[in-house]
């Protein structure tokens, strides 16, 4: 039998990092919304009794070490099942350590298409369950949309829906940002008021004036990387309504009300910068096709 599963990249709108837990954690808040890039996952069963990974892009590990192995592991485990022979193809097209949950959606996608594959059955509450154990986006990535995350990430809201014509995603080419790190740094940054707060009632309200303007991250904030500040000032330069970094970085994401601003800007940092793309917003998270 063979699986296949849309895998959708995320942005945080916001991303506020509260502090230090004694677990070694950090309580976060922030507001996700799932993009359409996105990564296919195949799943297919075979008699090997073995979990085994492939993948289209260079340098994502093919062992047990790939969250998508490690979330197999864990469905198995979850639903009390001897490892069945399973190989697992990411066709990758989001961007590797970029701050879009490249890893934390491949995850969920196994979670989501083992469960088709093996007939589990389980509700959405049960495959976040799962995702709890493999990272702390998986849960989100499971349900996609638009949603506030508290806690380590996991905690989950849903928001009213996101609505923006286009949105444009660039990876600088030569930055990728250890996230440990970057905790150090943000760290160090002295207290705000919540940004996230803010974006939630803008959200409610449907002002895209405040949604634009209150996007806010703290590692942006704390690591200041030439590149994506530079970014920013051509995705603005391109009359985009606001423009951050997301995640721990270094992709950086413009929202545009107009489609053919979008395609310009997508054209003038394409020039520049490969991993260039003009995407939607998506209601959904990880989907078996």
């Amino acid at each position: 039998m063979e699986i296949k599963v849309k895998a959708p990249a995320k942005i945080n709108l916001t991303l506020e990092v509260l502090g230090k837990r004694p677990d070694g954690y950090h309580n976060i808040a922030t507001v996700m919304q799932a993009v359409d890039l996105h990564d296919v996952i195949t799943l297919t069963d075979n008699d090997s009794g073995r979990v085994t990974i492939s993948c289209n892009y260079e340098g994502v590990p093919c062992d047990d070490s790939n969250i998508c192995a490690k979330a197999a592991y864990r469905f198995f485990d979850y639903c009390k099942m001897d490892v069945r022979g399973v190989h697992i193809d990411i066709d990758k097209r989001i961007p590797a350590q970029a701050g879009l949950a490249g890893g934390s959606t491949d995850g969920a996608a196994v979670i989501m298409g083992l469960n088709a594959m093996f007939g589990t059955m389980l509700k959405p509450a049960e495959m976040c369950a799962i995702g709890e154990r493999v990272g702390a986006d998986v849960p989100f990535c499971v349900e996609g949309g638009t949603k506030l995350c508290t806690g380590i990430g996991t905690t989950i809201r849903k928001l009213p829906t996101f609505h923006c014509p286009d949105i444009v995603i660039c990876k600088p080419s030569a930055v990728s940002v250890s996230t440990g790190s970057a905790y150090g740094k943000v760290d160090a940054l002295p207290p705000h008021p919540s940004y996230t707060d803010e974006m939630v009632k803008a959200l409610y309200s449907r002002d895209m004036f405040m949604i634009s303007t209150t996007l806010y991250n703290d590692f942006e904030v704390a690591l200041q990387i030439p590149e994506v500040n530079e970014i920013k000032r051509v995705m603005l330069g391109c009359k985009a309504r606001g423009a951050g970094m997301s995640g721990s970085g270094s992709a950086v994401f413009a929202l545009f009300s107009s489609s053919g601003k979008a395609q310009k800007c997508y054209e003038k940092l394409k020039e520049t910068y490969p991993e260039t793309f003009l995407c939607k917003p998506q209601k959904i998270g990880c989907e078996v096709e």
